[in-house]
This record gives C-alpha cells, structure tokens and sequence, in this order.
C-alpha cells in the first residue's frame, strides 16, 4: 500500500472518529438542554401557547423542546399556531388568549414578536420570547440569551414577570393617501436607519445576521440631510435638517451597543433621538459618543424625551419599526402605552441579574396550584 493511500486512510478514520464524537456530544448536549429546561420549571400549571414562525431554521427545536418541557412538567400539550405570510401572529395570539393561555410565546423573528405584542396589550397575558430571527431585539433588551433556545424556553415558562411600555405609531404618506396604524416595542425610526434595513442584502443576513447592516449603513452614510419637522408634546414644530430620527422604548442593540444608556422601558416616555451628521467625521463623532458613553452634548446628535412625538416631511420617507420596514411616509404620529405588555425576562435562578421591578413567577401566576 503505497504512503498517499495510507495517509488517505488515516485521515478518513480521523475524519469519522471525530463525526462520531461531535454526535455523541451533540446528543448529549441536547439532553442536558432538556433536563435544563424541566429542573427550573415554576411549580403549579400553566397553560401554555405558542405563536410559531415555520420558516425559522430553529422552528422544529422549538417546536420540541417546548412540547417536552410541557409534558415532563405535568402540563397539558402547548396549543402551537403558525403564523402565516398574510397572518403574521396577531390573529393567531387573539386565539390564545381567547382559548385562556396565561403565556403566550413568540417563536420567530422581530416581526412576530411585535404582532404577538400587539395582541397581548393591556392583557393579562404574559408574553414569552423564542428568539429566532436576526436583531432580536426585545429578547436582548430583557437579558434573554439570544443563542440559547433552551434558555429561552426555561424563561418563557419560569421567568420573572414585569410590565413594560409599547409605543403605537401612525403612518401616513400624503403623496398615495396610504395610511395605517401600528406598534412597536423596542425602537423605530424614520430616515436613514430605514434606509440601511432597506438596503441590507438578504443574501449577506443569511450569512452574517445583524452585522449585514453594517455593510448597507457604510454604502449610505455619505447621503444627504433632510429637511424634518418634529413636535414633542405638542409643543410647536421645529423644522430641522437631520439623516434621522428614533423614538425609542429601549436602547440596546446587537453586540451590546448600548445607544441609548438612559432609556427605561416602563417610565411612560419615549426617547428621541436627533442625528444630523453632515460628513463622515460628524458620524464618527456620533460613534465616539456611543461606545464611550460620552456624557456632554455634541451637535451632530440630540437626545429629547417625550409622550408623544409628531414628525413631517415634505417628501416620502422610509420608516421602520424594530428593525422591519414599516413603508414611506409623509407624517408620522407616535404616542407611549405606558405598561402595557406583560414580559417574562429572566429570573436570578437563571444566573442573570434581576430586572428592575420584575416579580418571581411563583408568586404572581393567576393558575399556580391549581393543579394537584
């Protein structure tokens, strides 16, 4: 047997040796998540719903390591909707919530999580996350471990429970008479951070996830400053050449950027968010201020708080809502819905610091003990 050949064989035994031990663990890694799950599951029954995105890659884990921690937990089965391209989760949550679910999960992305939020308000509800998607952005707000699913399930069922603020939006464009109403719960926006969502290339977020914006936000920050006018409060309009302008619940974005440090998501009031960089150097002023926390004022940036907020602009303009576009408007009208979702967020038994003004789960479940 000549030496290549040997060296051949040696290195396809190597090969399989090493796929056979990345099973053995990958297999036993799923277990423990599963025993992970159930050990710190609250005592008493819940009933249990999920509003599920089929397309997401982690949809089928979901799906299961849901319906086991249900069944070794003694509860019944989860009642499981999937969302649709023309019903992207609110019916289906008006459904749970109908059919008398004490949580009701959001399994998928962003959007699905706004859609079951929206459903959820001013209810007695809990609101479970399942991040699937890219940004999500509510689950990395509340601490929850965006890449681990069987944390994320441990927290839908036995999280700390808080209520916190959802901003509704009106949007219309004056130019095709189009108008329509929504939420959002996290941060939206109109100019230029719609812009970049709009630019991002599907292919690279399949790829990369949440850094393919990066590489549409380089291409368009040269662009120019819009003339925009805002009213907070009902104060008189000021009209203000600006790239952007966010209003904003919460302030953490991916990678743990912190963009907004003061923000609190249940004190009844947005943060706004004024940028009107005009060059390159102005946009790395703005980066400098966020990353090091910076705390004078610079002119390229102005942060402002309010209860309402009330922007226009003379032509179309992008928008978007926790990172999904929300289409071109003319004027946009926002107002905070102080505490008006209930949250499960992750409690201290799960090695994460206790958010302000949660409440253990024991102690709050309209149906602890009510199974013997």
């Amino acid at each position: 047997m000549s030496a290549p050949l040997i060296v051949l064989l040696v290195l396809l035994a190597a090969a399989l040796a090493a796929l056979a031990a990345w099973q053995v663990a990958r297999r036993r890694r799923r277990e423990a998540a599963k025993r992970a799950v159930v050990q710190t599951l609250a005592p008493g029954d819940q009933r249990i719903a999920l509003v599920l995105n089929p397309v997401k890659a982690q949809a089928p884990a979901a799906r299961t390591l849901l319906a086991e921690a249900c069944e070794l937990a003694g509860w019944d089965p989860p009642l499981i909707l999937e969302t649709t391209r023309q019903s992207p989760g609110y019916e289906q949550a008006r459904r749970a919530v109908e059919l008398g679910a004490d949580v009701v999960l959001a399994g998928g992305g962003d959007g699905t999580v706004r859609e079951v939020a929206r459903a959820l308000a001013n209810s007695p509800a809990a609101l479970g996350l399942l991040p699937l998607g890219t940004g999500n952005l509510l689950a990395r707000n509340l601490g929850i471990p965006v890449a681990d699913l069987a944390a994320s399930v441990r927290t839908a069922l036995h999280g700390d429970q808080r209520r916190i603020d959802m901003g509704n939006i009106d949007l219309l464009d004056a130019v095709t008479g189009e108008r329509h109403s929504s939420t959002f719960l996290v941060m939206g926006g109109i100019g230029l951070d719609a812009e970049v969502i709009a630019a991002t290339r599907d292919d690279l977020k399949k790829r990369v996830g949440w850094l393919a914006y990066s590489e549409a936000g380089v291409r368009l920050l040269p662009g120019r400053r819009t003339k925009m006018s805002i009213s907070l409060d009902g104060e008189p309009h000021q009209v203000r050449k600006v790239r952007s302008i966010l209003f904003a619940n919460l302030g953490r974005l991916p990678a743990g950027i912190d963009f907004i440090p003061e923000a609190k998501m249940d004190d009844g009031l947005l943060d706004v968010v004024i940028m009107s960089p005009r060059s390159l150097a102005g946009w790395l002023w703005v980066a400098g201020k966020v990353v090091t926390r910076y705390p004078r004022d610079i002119p390229v940036i102005d942060y402002r708080r309010a209860r309402t907020v009330e922007i226009r602009v003379a032509h179309p303009t992008e928008t978007q809502l926790d990172g999904d576009l929300t289409g071109a408007a003319t004027s946009v009208r926002v107002e905070v819905d102080p505490q008006a979702l209930l949250v499960r967020a992750p409690s201290p038994d799960q090695q994460h610091p206790r958010l302000p003004g949660s409440y253990p789960l024991a102690r709050s479940s309209a149906r602890a003990g009510r199974r013997n």
